[in-house]
């Protein structure tokens, strides 16, 4: 029998990058992990998805998904855009990843079930991309990439590319590659670097990867 995850999810990137990278990669180990989209907003009539709305309509939807027991819940959120009320979200621990696993052991006190696993994505998904910006060359030209490039050197890791609203990973590819689009061109180049870089390069990823591995 297979290991059933919902992979709660901000929007399409997410969902794409779920249903085309890790999907693959785990249908070989018995688990399996389907996407599914917050619901920013429900008028009754239409549900609508995509981004991040209030934590209380992601907490609700959590314990949701967590109140079926054949259910293994996670997240795939970026961090930089979480809202301001998620539990212990103004933390100001200097190193990232300690930070980080406060933050998700906040969330996962305050949804209370057992079948849990917290994750947000440092800083966002974009970030992830930065595991081998030479796979850019399949939307981008060598000066573009070679940017791209430069920033990532830069950086400790590809999961420490800033989190502010001019500096965060997507922003700065956009400055670079002006009609980068995040769900098509995104996806193409997550699938040009492979998981196994990205879980080398990315620590806070791979651990999230090894948790649900571990089912």
């Amino acid at each position: 029998m297979k290991e059933e995850v919902i992979i709660y999810c901000e929007g399409q990137t997410e969902e794409s990058f779920v249903n085309e990278v890790l999907s693959p990669y785990f249908s070989n180990m018995n688990i399996n992990v389907k996407p599914m989209i917050h619901k920013t907003k429900n008028t009754g009539i239409k549900a609508y998805k995509g981004g991040v709305g209030k934590y209380e309509q992601i907490k609700t939807e959590l314990i949701r998904f967590c109140q079926n027991p054949n259910f293994v819940v996670t997240t795939m959120f970026d961090y930089y855009g979480m809202p301001h009320n998620t539990p212990s979200i103004g933390c100001n621990e200097p190193d990232i990843y300690k930070r980080v696993e406060i933050i998700e052991s906040a969330i996962a006190d305050d949804i209370g079930y057992d079948n849990f696993i917290p994750n947000l994505i440092l800083h966002e998904f974009e970030g992830l991309l930065f595991s081998d910006p030479q796979a850019f060359s399949v939307i981008a030209n060598n000066s573009e990439v070679a940017q791209l490039q430069k920033i990532r050197n830069k950086a400790q890791s590809p999961e420490h590319i800033n989190n502010s609203a001019e500096t965060a990973p997507s922003k700065r590819i956009l400055n670079i590659i002006d009609d980068y689009g995040k769900v098509r061109q995104g996806i193409i180049v997550a699938k040009k670097i492979g998981i196994e870089k990205m879980l080398s390069e990315c620590k806070h990823f791979a651990d999230w990867i090894d948790k649900i591995k571990k089912l």
